[in-house]
């Protein structure tokens, strides 16, 4: 399937993956953050990963506030319509998903602090369901889009996404297990608490400091058999 993915979606010369495939199995060759949940899927070669990810993190589409949907320069770009260039916070969270995927933590880090930024600027610092995709300016705020949904279900579940790719957050029941897979945290938070992580039965309270590029971890409170540990592998 891997195989078969990367024949028919990537683009050489957009050194990104098709949005899609026409009626004739031809690549729709459009530059969009689409190739980002690709990461998040686990799909791709780690070499394409990368130039993926630094894509995305270029000003063709990081606004400075959130990855947009649809590249600056491509055809159908427009930072205020709905789908082709706007910024929605839940595409951001699953692209911060797959940064993680594949040790690009700088890349997340990065992305969390643009969309804490944006958080700022909101009624009730509540992501919306999606912004305006305007390049971000000193001492304005992101341009809101004026119908978007506020609360929305899976913008809210932004914040935890991005902390849980920050954190590189891992559950294994049949060890027992909770592992943080180098872990970061982007320099606007220097300490976070999780109360009551549970895993089965069992449950854990977690502290943990950022020390410049370093996360240290500190278990306040354990409750049942659970193992909690830091994987580094980068």
């Amino acid at each position: 399937l891997r195989a078969r993915f990367e024949e028919a979606f990537w683009c050489e010369e957009l050194g990104t993956y098709a949005v899609a495939l026409d009626g004739a199995k031809q690549p729709c060759r459009v530059r969009t953050s689409n190739a980002g949940q690709t990461l998040f899927s686990g799909m791709v070669r780690q070499d394409r990963a990368r130039r993926v990810a630094a894509d995305l993190m270029s000003q063709k589409f990081f606004s400075g506030w959130g990855i947009r949907t649809v590249a600056v320069g491509e055809a159908r770009y427009n930072p205020m319509s709905y789908h082709d260039g706007s910024i929605w916070p839940h595409d951001n969270a699953l692209i911060a998903l797959g940064l993680a995927r594949y040790g690009l933590k700088r890349s997340v880090a990065h992305l969390f602090k643009g969309l804490f930024d944006a958080a700022s600027y909101m009624e009730l610092r509540r992501l919306p369901e999606l912004f305006c995709g305007f390049r971000r300016e000193r001492r304005r705020g992101p341009v809101l889009y004026p119908v978007a949904c506020a609360p929305q279900a899976w913008a809210s579940a932004t914040p935890f996404t991005l902390l849980e790719a920050a954190l590189g957050l891992e559950f294994d029941t049949a060890r027992g297990e909770i592992r943080l897979r180098d872990p970061c945290l982007p320099e606007f938070l220097n300490d976070v608490v999780l109360r009551d992580l549970r895993l089965g039965a069992s449950s854990v309270d977690l502290r943990l400091r950022r020390h410049g590029d370093e996360v240290s971890l500190e278990v306040l409170r354990t409750r049942g058999q659970i193992q909690v540990s830091i994987v580094l592998t980068h």
